[in-house]
């Protein structure tokens, strides 16, 4: 079994300046980084963004890191309103600016994939609307993507109007099937709504996915939990992602664990590592 390559988001170093918070990730032994553009985090509207961007594209070559990239930063956009706006409202346009730059942003960093979602369905517009709307804003993202040779990786988030694997498959239909838009999948979110158990996600996913997102999770709450503290069994997790020959980022996805930022991420890691071994020595024992 191959090793998998486990990496840790910045929303999880939110109290971190970008370049502490690589060193402790990679410090750690992890290989990449799920990083967040965010307003502190490599700022996708700053004045001497192309001046960052190749500063950060160097840390990363020299910590040996591997790069997604998110952008899920709450108020990034707008001061008030967390996520707004999204490709669901009347006026989309900052959300589309924003996730062209993250795909610029991407290419140039080597990323190996940006990751998106299609937000809360305003009140108001109807479910045909707000679908005709994420499928419209969907193809322009596709492509920017497409033009900068970058995959995207949507993800379903519960609550959103793309919440399930089956949901992200009927757009990825609307939009005509094309290469470039693949799958995030957060192992959490499995848990928390998906009629199969995660490990069975991640087989079904085979040859969609790009991007992967890990946290605990109960059934029927959204909210990422520290490994140990949900319902998600992680050794067939594991053993699906080796069996599917997933090769990208296993990334921690803990946004509200900042305050504690280093030792969370160093038990994640040691968690993960012995998941990844359980996970080995069940299929030697019925091999």
């Amino acid at each position: 079994m191959t090793g998998l390559r486990f990496g840790y988001g910045t929303n999880g170093f939110s109290n971190h300046r970008l370049d502490d918070a690589l060193d402790v990730i990679a410090g750690l032994g992890y290989q990449g980084v799920a990083l967040t553009l965010d307003h502190h985090h490599l700022d996708p509207f700053d004045a001497h963004l192309a001046r960052h961007v190749r500063t950060v594209g160097q840390r990363l070559g020299e910590l040996g890191l591997g790069v997604v990239i998110e952008t899920g930063a709450r108020f990034l956009l707008d001061k008030w309103h967390k996520h707004a706006p999204t490709l669901l409202d009347d006026e989309p346009g900052p959300r589309l600016d924003f996730l062209r730059r993250a795909v610029r942003i991407g290419a140039d960093l080597g990323a190996e994939a940006v990751s998106f979602w299609a937000g809360v369905r305003p009140p108001g517009v109807p479910a045909e609307e707000a679908w005709r709307r994420l499928v419209g804003g969907c193809a322009e993202v596709l492509a920017a993507a497409e033009g900068a040779e970058m995959m995207l990786g949507f993800e379903p988030e519960p609550g959103m109007l793309v919440e399930s694997m089956a949901d992200w498959e009927r757009l990825r239909a609307d939009l005509g099937a094309p290469v470039r838009f693949g799958l995030t999948l957060d192992i959490g979110h499995c848990r928390c709504l998906e009629p199969v158990p995660a490990d069975e996600c991640v087989r079904l996913a085979a040859g969609s996915l790009v991007n992967v997102q890990i946290d605990d999770m109960v059934r029927g709450v959204h909210e990422h939990l520290e490994f140990g503290q949900g319902e998600v069994d992680f050794p067939p997790v594991m053993r699906a992602l080796a069996d599917i020959g997933y090769g990208g980022l296993v990334a921690v996805e803990l946004p509200r664990h900042s305050h504690a930022a280093p030792s969370v991420a160093r038990d994640s890691l040691a968690f993960l590592r012995e998941a990844e071994q359980r996970s080995l020595d069940r299929f030697q024992e019925v091999s």
